[in-house]
């Protein structure tokens, strides 16, 4: 099923563009930019922008670790302009000069403003404080002399939910999930 139907319809556009000069006998030049990123023009934010915005921020879904290429819209702007002034410039142009995936690109954000995005503790601070909470909620106590077993999200005997690589160490796939859906811890 078809859901994003932005990116059909400048697909369908550009086909029909194609078709229409194939039939008329006339030449025809696209540049297609991947995710458009800068400086706005206007005071609302772009789809692109949107995602930017949903990257630094997080929000109620997770994002794909998937990968993106991002272009500057200046850079856009260049390239329209080159096509447009290239006498010989045919075909089609694909402007997307940056892949990136979507942990890096967060990654990359948090790094240069991390007033923005999701703060962590370190990770020694969020251990004392568990372990400490537990003791004086006694559930530490509670397993004294018990046999405890991992809940089955956390079991990587290879039963279930892991891969096993040729060494035979036993991985958890991750996902960006926790890192991108802020709201949501």
């Amino acid at each position: 099923m078809i859901e994003n139907w932005y990116c059909l319809s400048k697909t369908m556009a550009e086909r029909a563009a194609w078709e229409y000069t194939e039939k008329n006998g006339l030449d025809l030049v696209t540049v297609c930019p991947s995710v458009v990123v800068g400086p706005l023009l206007q005071p609302t934010a772009s789809a692109s922008s949107l995602f930017l915005i949903y990257a630094i921020k997080g929000g109620p879904e997770p994002m794909k670790n998937s990968l993106w290429n991002v272009v500057d819209v200046r850079d856009v702007a260049d390239a329209l302009l080159l096509a447009y002034e290239t006498p010989v410039a045919s075909g089609r142009y694909l402007c997307a000069p940056h892949p990136i995936s979507t942990r890096d690109l967060v990654d990359l954000l948090e790094g240069m403003h991390p007033n923005y995005g999701y703060q962590k503790k370190p990770l020694e601070e969020t251990l004392h404080d568990a372990v400490e909470c537990y003791r004086e909620a006694g559930l530490l106590d509670e397993l004294a002399g018990r046999t405890f077993n991992l809940p089955p999200l956390f079991d990587f005997t290879g039963k279930t939910g892991t891969q096993t690589s040729e060494t035979g160490v036993h991985h958890l796939t991750w996902s960006l999930d926790c890192r991108c859906s802020r709201s949501k811890l």
